[in-house]
């Protein structure tokens, strides 16, 4: 049986080629993501924006009806809600926005959770109310900083392991790889208007992960070639070092997209944008691990001969005593 091949063995792209181009083209579309952001903002859910918090057991279930609360609590008109299990299965988190003027209007937000639980003790009679809490616009905003924070940290710790298991030009590049992953990501979620809350920290968090996995992929193999072909121009190495991993990266892509596509398409509405956010991120990350982190690597200067271990004075000189050099 003939395996398939979506890439055929001699590929022979010349990407180093437009380098120039479509570095300007992705700092550009950077700049404008965070104009937007900053601009236009972010729709922050409930986790980032503060909320209305239920927590309910249904006694005589063994699950709780996650699908038909979130439409029943979305039907009473504050906003969607988010409807998540919370300790056992029968227990479920129910979190909806509150209006701007609620917060400073004393028990107001009470007063929506009551109506929450009402419309829900209707449909279902043995619901347990087990809490009713107002999360604040400080925690939610507490939230926000530790989300920024993870992020900081998370791209922080890769830039250093990538210096450590390579050399800090590889480590430049893959900080900046995962800087414009993140950038368009947010760029995004401000131009649609998407939900951003802790599912779409976690979208980003698996985006920098994906993006990583390429990029160490491509830049382990141009490691390789820096070794095997020292006196090959450096931007033929890094095309033919991209053209060897392209089959393998295609093929990653190729087959998180076929489990992706189908969640994006005919997926819950509450995984919509974790879903678009991860989907997305697999486009920028195999575009930034082949146009972003592989080419920054000839404007840092390395060479053909730039980690190849440099010899002492006294090997130099034991060479000339044994007439080796």
């Amino acid at each position: 049986m003939k395996l398939l091949k979506l890439v055929p063995d001699d590929t022979n792209i010349h990407f180093l080629r437009w380098r120039e181009p479509f570095y300007i083209v992705s700092v550009v579309l950077m700049i404008l993501s965070w104009v937007a952001v900053f601009t236009m903002g972010l729709n922050y859910g409930v986790d980032f924006a503060g909320g209305q918090e239920v927590r309910l057991t249904f006694q005589q279930q063994k699950e709780a009806p996650i699908p038909q609360l979130r439409d029943l609590v979305g039907d009473l008109g504050y906003g969607e809600p988010v409807v998540q299990e919370f300790g056992q299965p029968n227990q479920v988190s129910i979190r909806v926005p509150l209006p701007e003027d609620v917060e400073n209007t004393p028990g107001a937000a009470t007063e929506i959770g009551n109506k929450v639980i009402a419309a829900i003790d209707q449909q279902y009679p043995d619901a347990r109310t087990d809490g009713n809490d107002t999360v604040s616009g400080k925690v939610a905003g507490e939230f926000r900083e530790r989300a920024l924070w993870a992020l900081l940290a998370a791209m922080a710790a890769i830039a250093i392991y990538i210096w450590v298991r390579f050399e800090w030009q590889f480590g430049v590049g893959a900080l900046f790889a995962l800087v414009h992953d993140v950038s368009l990501t947010m760029g995004f979620f401000a131009i649609t208007q998407l939900e951003f809350s802790l599912q779409i920290i976690a979208a980003i968090l698996a985006i920098i992960g994906y993006s990583l996995n390429d990029t160490i992929v491509v830049y382990d193999r141009i490691r390789e070639n820096l070794k095997k072909f020292r006196k090959m121009p450096v931007p033929e190495l890094l095309d033919l070092s991209v053209n060897e991993t392209l089959a393998r990266t295609i093929m990653t892509s190729l087959t998180l997209l076929v489990a992706l596509i189908p969640l994006l398409l005919f997926g819950p509405a509450s995984l919509f944008g974790m879903v678009a956010a991860i989907t997305l991120g697999i486009f920028i990350g195999t575009y930034s691990s082949i146009y972003m982190a592989a080419p920054i690597l000839i404007w840092m200067g390395v060479t053909g001969t730039s980690f190849v271990p440099q010899e002492s004075k006294a090997d130099q000189q034991e060479k000339v005593a044994r007439g080796e050099a």
